[in-house]
């Protein structure tokens, strides 16, 4: 893609400008580093445009507050007092999800993922966000707790202009095959290899 040009153009029928702007599926997926890293760093950009961000975590514990959560929450915030950027939704699975309300009882994760997921469908219908990041979604899907054929078949057909990235290890075939965007991370080199455990700022 010489200076952000197609290679080709396709016979779509559609102008350039309704081509440039139609709704993205994208995964990160892959063994390497840098998946939810990159999906968050696409949320900034988003936010920085006046998208509506709604950040889902699907695997991290309740109990970690990771770097990005904190800064998009206060971006979040800082459109409600200023009217910039856009506002920020974030919810974790290990709390038994901001809406419900719940203790965080964790003990039935299978439940809280379908959960998180349906409540994912309905604000697809409401076009509710202008962009979603489904973080670790890949692994409740490989798990058998959230069908892969039902989220096919929704994010297929989602309405409007919604931004939908989903991160996390072997990404379902029939996922891949429906996105418009796969990024597959290669671990090369990894300074756990080495004995390192994971650092503040880099892993957190």
């Amino acid at each position: 893609m010489p200076k952000g040009q197609p290679l080709s153009i396709p016979d779509d029928g559609l102008t350039t400008r309704q081509r440039r702007n139609r709704a993205l599926l994208m995964v990160n997926t892959g063994d390497g580093k840098g998946k939810s890293t990159a999906a968050f760093g696409l949320a900034l950009r988003g936010w920085n445009q006046g998208f509506a961000v709604g950040v889902f975590q699907f695997v991290k514990s309740a109990k970690w507050r990771i770097g990005e959560q904190t800064v998009l929450e206060r971006l979040g915030a800082l459109h409600e007092s200023t009217g910039e950027g856009g506002p920020v939704e974030w919810h974790k699975m290990g709390s038994g999800w901001s809406w419900s309300r719940k203790s965080g009882d964790e003990s039935d994760h299978a439940t809280a993922a379908a959960e998180g997921w349906e409540e994912i469908k309905r604000r697809l219908d409401d076009e509710r966000h202008d962009l979603y990041v489904l973080d670790e979604f890949t692994y409740p899907i490989n798990w058998g707790w959230i069908d892969a054929d039902d989220v096919v078949s929704t994010l297929s057909s989602r309405p409007g202009r919604q931004h939908v990235i989903i991160t996390g290890r072997r990404a379902d075939p029939r996922l891949t095959d429906i996105a418009d965007l796969v990024t597959e991370m290669t671990k090369v080199k990894h300074p756990m290899d080495a004995g390192q455990k994971g650092q503040r700022g880099i892993e957190w």
